[in-house]
């Protein structure tokens, strides 16, 4: 008895003395610089903050015997908020790593600032290709989906069905600009003409002047070269002018089960669209969305599920390696494999590229869904080696050829 007592009180003193030792150190704090309040607040925002909290809580709340603290704030969608965001939370609130950023504009300022301090910053909301080309860095992660591997999936298997000729409208920022460039290539590439095009401001709420030019074109498909509220918005007037039901076809290059939600089945049943992630695919994603529904009240974007499975990563590199120092860390985190609900033999490249797999979905009829959020069937599973920019297309300064 004696023995079994002092095995008890040697396990709660070890206990009390890691907590302690938790107190005693400063806390390992990540930041969200994310959109909550306006047209990408669904696709990321308070979800990317509960995602980030979730992985937090599911690896044990501590690491290397600190506390982890999630820090958010919202950029408005402004470049030059982001970045004073990203420099507050590095300068001043001892930041070690900031996750998702939400838009490209907003990433490209605030990857700039997370460079220069040497801090990481991995990238899961916003989809410009310059943030693993240009852009690129030592400490940059590019996570979830970029515009060269949405337009090959999607650009790729639209002209390969016969709807060779384009028009798009574009939202005028980069992330916008670099998605009609990438998927313009795509369809050329592949034997397509691309007719036209038209720049939008962000978050329009009247398309009826591009939608005009966009008909008035006579091209088969309108790729909507946007995401969020304006691709929502772009697909509801779309319908109203009667595009659809005219015979041509609208390609939403960026959009989420979210954005599907929105629209509702009766519009945009038949919409081909490129994913990384989608809640419906088999018993793990399915577990963990119903875990983040029970908060959220609805499944998780490609986005979210990419910023707990990111965070995820990260604070199990921080531990392997023993230091949150940037560079131990991106080596562990580069070394390692991914495999979880969100990826399988995901690896992260020189370029900072995360490397999976991407599928391409078809949106169901009514008829065809069995409730709010069954919202896709699965057409394609695209390998990651084919979905992302190779290596040696690549320009960003770190990758030797």
């Amino acid at each position: 008895m004696k023995h079994i007592l002092s095995g008890i009180f040697a396990a709660a003193f070890a206990l009390s003395a890691s907590a302690v030792q938790a107190q005693d150190k400063p806390p390992l704090k990540i930041g969200g610089i994310l959109d909550m309040s306006s047209l990408y607040a669904d696709i990321t925002g308070p979800g990317s903050e509960t995602a980030a909290k979730m992985a937090v809580e599911d690896f044990g709340g501590e690491v290397l015997g600190r506390k982890i603290e999630v820090l958010a704030a919202d950029h408005q969608n402004k470049a030059d908020l982001a970045a004073n965001i990203a420099r507050d939370m590095i300068d001043n609130q001892g930041v070690e790593m900031i996750y998702d950023v939400a838009a490209s504009a907003t990433a490209l300022a605030a990857g700039e600032i997370a460079k220069a301090r040497g801090k990481i910053i991995m990238y899961n909301g916003p989809g410009s290709i310059r943030l693993s080309n240009e852009a690129c860095g030592p400490y940059t992660i590019h996570y979830v989906f970029d515009t060269y591997g949405q337009a090959n999936v999607t650009g790729l298997a639209a002209v390969k069905s016969g709807l060779d000729t384009w028009f798009f409208l574009t939202a005028d920022y980069a992330f916008g600009q670099d998605l009609e460039k990438d998927t313009s290539a795509v369809v050329t590439k592949t034997g397509g003409k691309v007719l036209g095009s038209v720049r939008h401001p962000l978050n329009t709420s009247d398309f009826s002047s591009f939608l005009l030019q966009a008909q008035a074109s006579k091209a088969k498909v309108i790729g909507l070269a946007n995401a969020g509220g304006d691709t929502v918005n772009a697909i509801k007037q779309s319908a109203e002018f009667g595009i659809m039901k005219g015979g041509q076809k609208v390609s939403p290059l960026l959009a989420f089960v979210t954005d599907i939600d929105s629209i509702g089945l009766e519009t945009a049943q038949g919409l081909l669209l490129a994913e990384a992630f989608y809640w419906d695919m088999n018993d793990e994603t399915r577990a963990f969305s119903k875990r983040f529904m029970e908060r959220v009240k609805r499944p998780p974007t490609s986005a979210q599920a990419g910023v707990y499975s990111s965070v995820m990563h990260y604070l199990k590199a921080v531990k392997a390696a023993g230091t949150t120092d940037a560079a131990a860390v991106m080596k562990v985190m580069k070394d390692t494999p991914i495999n979880d609900f969100f990826a399988h033999n995901g690896k992260i490249r020189e370029d900072g590229r995360m490397v999976h797999d991407m599928y391409l979905f078809e949106v169901k009829k009514p008829s065809e869904s069995k409730g709010r959020w069954d919202d896709y069937k699965l057409l394609a599973t695209v390998p990651g080696s084919e979905a992302f920019q190779s290596l040696e297309q690549s320009r960003c300064p770190l990758v030797k050829k």
